[in-house]
């Protein structure tokens, strides 16, 4: 049986890996071993991290929707609980915005769900 070198899908699958370890610090970017285990360990964590990222938005959204209501004088649970209430369809990520960017129709929409 012949010796099998590394030939061309062994060198097309390598330079696949170095490829994707261009960047990476010292030895991580040049010697096969151990660019595969960088380039593994960054897309496990890449891939943990498009799931952490929706939790994170999702927190900064209810703290700041909760900051512009402490200034109206309520919070974060009595506003849901109130909107639950009065209908209003409208998902954190709108919410947070308009408390940030739009102030005047927040603190009508809290007027409105606070009557």
């Amino acid at each position: 049986m012949p010796r099998a070198k590394g030939g061309f899908k062994t060198r097309r699958r390598r330079k696949k890996v170095l490829e994707r370890a261009k960047g990476y610090y010292g030895a991580k970017s040049r010697l096969f071993r151990i660019a595969t285990e960088a380039v593994d360990k960054a897309l496990l964590y890449s891939y943990r991290d498009r799931r952490i990222k929706k939790r994170d938005f999702r927190s900064l959204w209810i703290v700041r929707i909760n900051a512009a209501l402490r200034s109206v004088g309520m919070t974060y649970s009595q506003f849901t609980a109130r909107l639950k209430a009065a209908n209003v369809a409208l998902n954190r990520k709108v919410l947070a915005d308009m408390a940030y960017r739009d102030t005047e129709a927040f603190h009508r929409l809290v007027e409105k769900v606070k009557s």
